[in-house]
């Protein structure tokens, strides 16, 4: 390439997540090259505020100021209203910040419970299973109460619920009006 002699180039711009660097391609004459592009952190990047974050709020607002973390309160609210959507919702809000810390497998193991109870709603018996057994896994990581809750009382249902789907060979789904779960704290009760 000489000095002087404009040289058409095509940057291209790749960026996947708040968590991975933008790739950078340059395109020339003579080639591609790449870099990459490594940014300062997360600071860079506000949260975007969206309808599920509002909604959320609403649901765990009557919680706040309360011993145990909103969120956490508002998951056995909406769990125990049948609402098992919005309790994984809630409670991933909680969890998401935080994966890798003290309480990670735990909200993990409860988010995957309402999971499976959601697959039950909509009949899904084989993958409400899985759920079931991966929450199990996870909360079997923590002491018998943890988080006010009596996690051999949880393993309980869990169990009760995968005897349930595997005795009738999953042709059955368990989840009827008379049959609901419900999650209950030793501490404050929600």
């Amino acid at each position: 390439m000489s000095i002087g002699v404009p040289m058409p180039i095509r940057l291209i711009i790749g960026f996947t997540s708040r968590k991975h660097p933008a790739d950078v391609a340059i395109e020339g004459r003579s080639g591609r090259f790449g870099i990459s592009l490594v940014t300062a952190g997360p600071a860079h990047y506000p949260e975007p505020v969206s309808h599920k974050s509002a909604r959320i709020a609403t649901m765990i607002e009557s919680f706040r100021g309360q011993e145990l973390d909103a969120h956490y309160l508002g998951y056995f609210d909406c769990f125990n209203r049948q609402l098992f959507y919005e309790a994984h919702d809630v409670l991933e809000d909680l969890w998401l910040p935080d994966r890798q810390g003290a309480n990670g497998n735990f909200y993990k193991g409860l988010i995957q419970l309402a999971g499976a109870f959601v697959h039950l709603q909509k009949n899904r018996l084989r993958p409400s299973a899985a759920l079931f057994k991966l929450a199990q896994a996870n909360l079997g990581k923590y002491p018998r109460v943890h988080g006010q809750l009596e996690l051999d009382q949880v393993q309980a249902l869990i169990q009760c619920w995968l005897e349930q789907l595997e005795s009738q060979d999953f042709t059955v789904n368990p989840l009827t009006p008379g049959n609901l779960p419900r999650l209950g704290l030793t501490g404050p009760t929600v």
